[in-house]
């Protein structure tokens, strides 16, 4: 779409005026790329107080060790055990469930699983309402009570644009294709599921990422994990960040490809594996790589950091290797105009070899898409699992996609799309220099929606939900195996739909709940990780 390529072309006086605001602040550092300089935030990893660190690992030691004596209970009939065993029949079979694999959930878990999984009975907006539970053995069942827990600030969806809403007048035109189209397509896109408007919403994609094709899936994660096996194979090289996705590293793993893992968003570490994979080639036979394709995401959604994309793509020319950039956090919610990370980096969409999304956060929708040349994506629509088996996007759906790139592109005819990602970058800044001055420890970029905040200690995350609820605001919360064990954290996902009287309400309740629980635990000191993006041998200039 040539409306976008000029979009993306003038996006240098965009950045100048950033810069000029940003630069006061002094958060954002400059990297220097064609002659123009390019504005990005600094990631943030505050290293601990070795005190926290000792406490976290005494902590888990002193759970595994009545995790043990509660086994031994259950053992000799002490104690009755709640989770699935084999029927005495079955004793002399190959057993079905692993009891020592399942020591952790059993006996770590089930303390704290009701701040999981709780049923939400509304529309999940900036507020939702959720229906109270109660566990009478120890979390191992929950009953409903009947009651509601009512206008509870939602911070945890991924509803950065805030497109998760009921307004009849932005839903009409969703109305109108169900009438027509209906729900359910009930084929596959290569049989009878290919209607006008999914070529018309992959026309759309196209146009709003700037590149020459687009093909859209109905579900995000299958996007990633069926259509990476039709890109890379045997005798093909996978250099995957160590922070990627689930959904990335099943891709990896079923693409049958050699699979290395470079330190997160480390240049150097990248380079190295990228040097080794050339002068040494494969395993055993030393041939040449048939392909070396580069895996990152543009926001990591655990550690709200953003891709170091001028530098990857600098190693990525020199190497002469593929990258393949999974946006599923930062489409829509990163650039001035929310076109994702190349809009925030000044970088041409069209030098990355696959750019990926996601539509379940930014815009209120579900499923996937898979963007660049059209040789790609034609290839794409023939040889890949998702494409030829998975059952068509419901139409609904499709439309509420088109609603929301339209409105952030401004084709509708108003300005709502643009006023809200503006009121997206506003309340994440706000919100997370908030809490870096009440002294917590917070992970990732000035830039990114995600943020995450560190509580480390395990039995400080389950009262840390249940606390937050009680005030009626509701956060997610993430320990081991999500995380390192010594970094339990909750995760906070800021909107354009959260009002500053709702930012400031959670701001007060972590604060006084910060000092209750005593989870301040920042000190300003530089960060344990290795920096070592600037030891690289290449130029951005490339």
């Amino acid at each position: 779409g040539e409306p976008d390529r000029v979009d993306i072309n003038t996006q240098g006086n965009i950045h100048n005026n950033r810069q000029t605001r940003i630069q006061e602040t002094g958060t954002y550092i400059g990297q220097i790329t064609r002659g123009r300089q390019v504005i990005r935030g600094e990631d943030s990893f505050e290293e601990a107080p070795m005190y926290v660190a000792v406490l976290t690992y005494m902590g888990y030691g002193i759970v595994i060790l009545f995790g043990y004596f509660r086994d031994f209970l259950r053992a000799v009939g002490l104690e009755k055990c709640h989770q699935a065993q084999e029927r005495e029949e079955q004793k002399d079979f190959v057993p079905l469930y692993q009891d020592f694999e399942n020591f952790y959930k059993r006996n770590l878990y089930m303390r704290v699983r009701d701040n999981w999984n709780r049923p939400i009975c509304s529309l999940p907006g900036p507020v939702f309402d959720v229906m109270e539970r109660v566990s009478d053995d120890y979390n191992w069942t929950f009953r409903l009570t009947g009651k509601t827990v009512e206008n509870v600030i939602n911070m945890g969806s991924y509803n950065y644009l805030g497109f998760a809403e009921n307004n009849v007048d932005f839903l009409k035109t969703v109305a109108e294709e169900t009438r027509q189209y209906g729900v359910g397509v009930c084929s596959t896109r290569q049989e009878l599921g290919n209607f006008s408007i999914h070529e018309k919403l992959e026309r759309l994609v196209a146009e709003f990422l700037g590149v020459e094709s687009a093909m859209a899936f109905g579900m995000g994660f299958a996007t990633n994990s069926m259509n990476i096996p039709a890109l890379v194979g045997k005798s093909c090289l996978i250099l995957s960040d160590e922070l990627n996705h689930t959904s990335l590293i099943l891709g990896a793993r079923l693409s049958g490809a050699t699979i290395r893992v470079f330190k997160h968003n480390n240049m150097q570490s990248l380079e190295k594996l990228l040097k080794e994979a050339i002068c040494s080639g494969q395993p055993r036979t030393h041939r040449a790589w048939k392909k070396i394709l580069i895996m990152v995401e543009g926001i990591y959604s655990m550690e709200g950091s953003l891709v170091r994309l001028p530098e990857i793509l600098a190693l990525k020319k020199k190497y002469k290797a593929y990258l393949f950039l999974d946006e599923a956090h930062s489409i829509g919610a990163v650039g001035p105009t929310g076109r994702g990370v190349t809009e925030h980096f000044g970088v041409d969409p069209n030098e990355v070899d696959v750019l990926m999304g996601t539509f379940t956060k930014s815009f209120g929708a579900t499923g996937g898409y898979i963007a660049g040349k059209k040789e790609l994506v034609d290839y794409l629509r023939s040889h890949s699992h998702s494409a030829v088996y998975a059952t068509a996007m419901s139409p609904p759906v499709v439309e509420q996609i088109i609603r929301a790139i339209k409105c952030i592109m401004g084709v509708d005819g108003t300005t709502e799309g643009q006023r809200r990602v503006r009121q997206l970058s506003e309340n994440m800044c706000y919100f997370r220099s908030r809490l870096k001055e009440m002294g917590f420890i917070v992970y990732g970029n000035q830039d990114s929606p995600v943020v995450p905040l560190l509580l480390y200690l395990p039995g400080k995350v389950g009262a840390f939900s249940r606390a937050m609820l009680k005030r009626k605001i509701g956060v997610v919360v993430v320990g081991f195996p999500a995380t390192p064990i010594t970094e339990a954290r909750a995760r906070f996902c800021v909107s354009a739909a959260h009002t500053r009287e709702m930012l400031d309400k959670v701001l007060q309740s972590l604060d006084e709940l910060g000092d209750h629980i005593r989870v301040k635990f920042s000190r300003h000191r530089p960060s344990h990780r290795q920096e070592l993006y600037n030891e690289t041998d290449f130029e951005l200039d490339s």
